[in-house]
C-alpha cells in the first residue's frame, strides 16, 4: 500500500506525537473558552451536559464504521482526513462568532461532527503504535503520548485565559484551526509502516457491520480483556460525571482565571505522570498499574470534592491528573500487545465504543444530580447540611463536591473488586 514502508520507526512515532501533541493544545484552547462561554451564557449544569452529549453521542454511533476503515484503508490518509474535518469545524465555529451568528445549536452540530472525526482519528494513530513501535518500547512510547496530551492540559487553560482577554473567543478558536493544519503537515510528512493482513482476512469478503464483530467478538471471547473494558467502562461512568461537573462547581467558588489556573496545575501533574512512564515504561505486569493507579485516583477524587479550598482542590486535581497517564499507558500496552496489527481499528473502535458507552448516560446524569439533587441538599437549610455540611461546606458548588466524594470512593471499590477477579489480574499471560 503506498505511503508504508516495513522497519520501526521511534522517529516517525515521534514527528505523529508532536503533530497530535499541538493540535490537542489547540483543541484545549477552544474546549477552555467555549466551555466557559457556554455555562456563562446558560448558567444550568443540566444544559452544558446536555451540549456535551450531543457532542459525544456520534463518536460512538459512527465507531463500528471508523474502525473497518482504518484497517481497510492506508491510516495514514484516515488520520490526515481526520484531522482536516475537525479543523474545518473548529474554523466554522470561529466564523459564526465573529459574525455574530453563533447560537448554542450550532456548538450542538460542530461539537458532533468534531467528535465524528475523532471516532476515525484515534484508533488510527493508536494502532500505529505497535507497527511504528518495538513491543519493548511500547511503554515509552505510550508514556511520550500521555506526557504530549497531559501538556495540553497545562497550557491550554492558561495560555486560553490569556489569549481570550486579548484576541477573544475568536481568535483563540484561529489559532486551533492552525494546530489542526500543524497536525496535516507531520502526517503528511512521514511515512506509514506497511501493514501485513492475514491471508484469511484478505480472502474475507465482508460487510461493514460484520467487520465490525470481528473486532467486537475477539474482545468478548476473551474473559480477561473483556473484563478490562468492563472496569473502564464503569469507571468511565464515574469520570463522565466529574467532567461535565468541575467547571460549573469551580465557577460557583470563584474565578474562570483560577479555574483556568488549576486546570493547570492538574495538567502538570499529568505531564509528570507522562515523564515517569515514558522514563519507567511502566511495571512489568501492566495489569497492577492499571488496578494499583486507578485505586490511588479514586482516592485523590474523594478529596478533591471534600471542601471548598482552591489548595486542597488543586492539589487533589493534581494526584488524579498526575495518575491518568500511567492508568492509560498500561492499558494501552495491554491492548496493543494482545490485538493483531491489522485488527486492531476495529477492536479499538469496539474498545471505544463499548468503553465509552457508559459516558452518555453519565452525562444525562450528572445535570439532574447536580441541580435536583446535591445542590438542594447543601443549600441553606438543606438536609444533608447538619451531617455532611461541617466536612463539605453549603451553598453552591458543595452538593457537586459532596457527589464527587462518592464517585471517588466508587472508583476505588471498583478497582478492589476488578482484582479479585482471576482472568483479569491474568490478562496478559491470556
Amino acid at each position: 500500500m503506498e505511503g508504508y514502508h516495513s522497519k520501526y520507526s521511534f522517529r516517525t512515532f515521534l514527528i505523529l506525537a508532536t503533530g497530535q501533541t499541538v493540535s490537542i493544545v489547540g483543541s484545549g484552547l477552544t474546549g477552555f473558552t467555549l466551555g466557559i462561554w457556554i455555562y456563562q451564557k446558560t448558567h444550568s449544569a443540566t444544559q452544558f451536559a446536555l451540549i456535551m452529549l450531543c457532542a459525544f453521542l456520534p463518536a460512538i454511533f459512527i465507531s463500528p464504521v471508523a474502525g473497518v476503515i482504518v484497517d481497510r484503508y492506508n491510516r495514514k490518509w484516515v488520520m490526515i482526513a481526520a484531522d482536516t474535518g475537525a479543523g474545518l469545524c473548529t474554523l466554522s465555529v470561529a466564523l459564526l462568532f465573529i459574525t455574530g451568528k453563533l447560537v448554542l445549536w450550532h456548538i450542538f452540530l460542530f461539537g458532533g461532527l468534531t467528535s465524528m472525526c475523532g471516532a476515525f482519528q484515534s484508533p488510527a494513530f493508536t494502532s500505529t503504535f505497535s507497527l511504528l513501535v518495538s513491543e519493548d518500547q511500547l511503554g515509552r512510547a505510550n508514556g511520550l503520548w500521555q506526557t504530549g496530551q497531559s501538556l495540553g492540559q497545562i497550557v491550554s487553560p492558561v495560555v486560553a485565559g490569556f489569549l481570550v482577554i486579548r484576541i477573544g473567543v475568536q481568535g483563540v478558536m484561529m489559532i486551533d484551526f492552525a494546530t489542526f493544519l500543524f497536525a496535516v503537515t507531520t502526517t503528511l510528512a512521514v511515512r506509514f509502516p506497511r501493514l501485513e493482513i492475514s491471508p484469511e482476512l484478505k480472502k474475507a469478503q465482508m460487510s461493514l457491520f460484520s467487520e465490525f464483530l470481528v473486532g467486537v467478538n475477539y474482545v468478548r471471547h476473551r474473559a480477561g480483556l473483556f473484563s478490562l473494558l468492563g472496569i473502564s467502562a464503569l469507571s468511565n461512568y464515574c469520570v463522565g460525571i466529574i467532567i461535565v461537573l468541575f467547571t460549573p462547581m469551580m465557577l460557583n467558588l470563584t474565578t474562570p482565571e483560577t479555574l483556568g489556573r488549576v486546570f493547570s496545575i492538574g495538567g502538570f501533574g499529568g505531564f509528570l505522570g507522562g515523564v515517569l512512564l515514558s522514563v519507567w515504561g511502566g511495571p512489568k505486569r501492566k495489569i497492577m498499574g492499571f488496578l494499583g493507579f486507578m485505586f490511588v485516583s479514586g482516592l485523590f477524587t474523594m478529596l478533591c470534592g471534600l471542601k471548598p479550598s482552591m489548595a486542597l482542590i488543586a492539589g487533589a486535581l493534581f494526584g488524579v491528573f498526575f495518575t491518568i497517564p500511567l492508568i492509560n499507558g498500561c492499558d494501552q500496552v495491554i491492548w496493543q500487545k494482545k490485538i493483531p496489527p491489522e485488527i486492531q481499528g476495529r477492536v479499538f473502535s469496539a474498545r471505544n465504543m463499548i468503553g465509552m458507552s457508559m459516558m452518555p448516560i453519565s452525562f444525562l446524569c450528572a445535570g439532574p444530580f447536580a441541580d435536583r439533587i446535591f445542590e438542594p441538599l447543601f443549600a441553606t437549610g438543606g438536609a444533608l447540611v447538619p451531617l455532611f455540611g461541617p466536612i463539605f461546606g453549603t451553598g453552591p458548588g458543595r452538593g457537586i463536591g459532596f457527589l464527587f466524594s462518592i464517585l471517588g470512593l466508587l472508583i476505588s471499590l471498583i478497582t478492589v473488586i476488578g482484582y479479585t477477579y482471576r482472568p483479569l489480574r491474568n490478562v496478559e499471560a491470556e
